[in-house]
């Protein structure tokens, strides 16, 4: 710690004198307020890891540790009581350095507007407008894609337009020329018809799909019998597009008919937790709930979990998670106990189940995504490849290595950047191999990753941050585990601490694998990170390349003009740098060629008869 509490050493001793029991600990700051809650297996064992070597603490913690004046236990008979108690007290007492859900949701309404030609939104309270409002209900996202299906099923407007004073005085917008809307605002929809659309809409929001068939149904076959054929066709369509809907909701369905499925998503400075629940098989509701400050992953899950559903009544038979939490089995306990039934935690490895998972990862990433220039897709990206390095946080900037040549000719490397899941062009940056002869692939990256981290440190202490100033999250180097095991020695002989992998290709030259020391880990199954890498690998390798072959065609193009007498490498790298291309060099007359740098008479007169051998000038 930078800061030492002086309370520490009396701290200390009251833990080890705590018995080695199970329990709880209720940690106070020096106004005597609680400012963490914890459970105990053995209280001794845990309470005075806080007060020893600080070491392995995270940040979090070390700072809880700094305000802690004094403490106080409570044992339980077992470690089963223990998790209740903190439970109870946690929720009594919000301490500060908990992890504390914030349930921000509140109750939603679907607002009818007043006058002849209603619509049909969401709101979040009643007000005094002469508006109707339908309500409460507990899930605000529920009541938004309801109304949504709705207002697309019976073509109904989500424009800010008013009616009837907006009628003829513009184009419909987007949703009538994709069918989903009647579009009033041209003036061609019947007050009727309009507002019976709206009914049938309020009743579909109400009474669910299964029932808006059935009445929608019978309304069919009593126009029908009128013989009033369109009418029956209008209801036909609709009964169609209600069915087509609840089609693309199968998309989401679950075969466990009752859970709820948990997954979190990481950037660098905050974490999302998403919710997704189902019953009866289909999803009806998600929450989203932000955090800081989270290091451990398996904690925060175990922590969530607990809080959660200490706050709410219904707990599904099974709870569906996305990797490991602590003390699951004791969780599980603590459900079943709640529930009055039996409830398990599950961690799918594939199928069906990993893939709601998945989904609901990425919905967390949308979240987390918001307010920042990143997508989700991108997020989700990097936190996948973060879970499977073994990473503590997803990678914001990645530095990416590969070497170029031809039979060990024209040995060239390539470096390039991707700053939160994308290309970062202005820090890409390009490298003749200098100390390395013929085609050794392990001395060219050792070269340029000891070049590299030297630009660093110069950098380093001028001050500079940008590019060769800044410290990569991840190195990734096109190549197998041979190449990781040259470089990691030049990393740790540096003092470079920073994780550093390879990208393994196929037959086909995909990226399948990525490489460590001791052997690979597949990216096949993990859709995002393998497309991310794939990425990756293609950019420096067509990058490096390209240098490779600019290189090689100066070569070329420099052995070429060397051949002319009086002709050396100074001369011919000037009139290459004065023309850009031989052609212009041949095209040029003699005086050009003498005006050029290095360049004389005798020497533009040897030019020009080369390119000219038709037409010599002789002196």
């Amino acid at each position: 710690m930078t800061e030492l509490n002086p309370k520490l050493p009396e701290l200390r001793a009251k833990s080890m004198a705590l018995p080695l029991q199970p329990g709880v600990y209720l940690m106070y700051d020096k106004s005597n307020k609680i400012i963490y809650v914890g459970k105990a297996k053995a209280l001794k064992n845990r309470v005075s890891q806080y007060f020893g070597s600080d070491k392995n603490h995270q940040e979090k913690v070390k700072q809880m540790v700094l305000h802690v004046h004094h403490f106080e236990y409570i044992v339980t008979d077992s470690e089963f009581e223990a998790l209740v108690l903190e439970n109870s007290l946690i929720k009594h007492h919000q301490p500060k350095y908990n992890i504390l859900l914030k349930d921000d949701k509140g109750y939603s309404y679907i607002r009818v507007s007043a006058g002849r030609w209603p619509k049909i939104s969401e709101a979040k309270q009643i007000a005094d407008d002469g508006a109707k409002y339908i309500g409460p209900y507990m899930s605000s996202w529920t009541i938004k894609q309801t109304i949504d299906e709705a207002q697309k099923i019976f073509k109904l407007p989500s424009c800010n337009k008013k009616f009837p004073q907006d009628f003829g005085k513009s184009r419909p917008c987007l949703n009538y020329y994709i069918n989903q809307c009647s579009a009033p605002c041209r003036g061609k929809t019947n007050e009727k018809e309009y507002n019976e659309a709206v009914q049938e809409a309020l009743d579909f929001i109400k009474g669910g799909s299964t029932e808006a068939i059935r009445s929608l149904t019978d309304k069919m076959e009593e126009a029908a019998e009128n013989l009033e054929f369109e009418t029956a066709a209008r209801i036909r369509d609709r009964i169609q597009a209600i069915k087509a809907m609840r089609d693309k909701q199968k998309v989401v369905e679950s075969r466990v008919r009752d859970q709820d499925v948990i997954a979190v998503s990481f950037g660098n400075t905050k974490c999302v937790v998403a919710v997704l629940k189902f019953q009866d098989g289909r999803l009806y509701d998600r929450e989203n709930f932000s955090f800081t400050e989270i290091e451990n992953i398996e904690e925060l899950r175990a922590e969530f979990i607990r809080q959660y559903y200490s706050d709410r009544d219904r707990v599904p038979p099974q709870v569906t998670i996305d990797g490991e939490c602590d003390d699951r089995e004791l969780l599980e306990a603590w459900l079943t106990e709640k529930a009055k039934r039996k409830v398990s935690i599950h961690i799918p490895q594939k199928g069906d189940q990993l893939k709601l998972v998945e989904m609901c990862r990425a919905n967390a990433a949308e979240k987390l995504a918001e307010g920042t220039e990143r997508s989700g897709r991108e997020l989700s990206a990097l936190d996948e490849l973060a879970r499977l390095l073994g990473l503590s946080a997803p990678p914001e900037y990645i530095e990416s290595y590969d070497i170029s040549n031809l039979a060990g000719e024209d040995n060239v490397a390539g470096m390039v950047v991707f700053r939160n899941g994308r290309p970062y062009k202005a820090g890409y940056r390009r490298f003749r191999i200098k100390t390395v002869t013929g085609q050794d692939d392990y001395g060219s990256m050792r070269e340029v990753i000891t070049r590299r981290f030297e630009e660093y440190y110069k950098h380093k202490e001028l001050g500079d941050d940008d590019y060769f100033g800044t410290l990569p999250n991840l190195i990734l180097l096109d190549g197998g585990k041979g190449h990781v095991g040259a470089i990691l020695p030049v990393l740790e002989s540096m003092n470079i601490n920073v994780p550093c992998f390879g990208m393994v290709k196929d037959d086909s030259h995909r990226t399948r694998a990525i490489a460590v020391t001791g052997g690979e880990i597949s990216i096949t199954s993990t859709r995002q990170a393998f497309t991310l890498c794939s990425q990756l690998q293609d950019e420096v390798h067509r990058w490096a390349i390209g240098y490779h072959r600019t290189t090689r065609k100066k070569r070329t193009i420099s052995s070429t003009l060397t051949q002319i007498s009086g002709m050396g490498e100074a001369r011919a790298t000037a009139l290459m740098k004065h023309f850009r291309t031989v052609k212009a060099i041949s095209e040029a007359d003699l005086t050009e060629l003498e005006n050029c740098a290095k360049m004389n008479h005798p020497s533009a007169v040897n030019v020009w008869n080369y390119f000219h051998p038709d037409d010599m000038i002789t002196d």
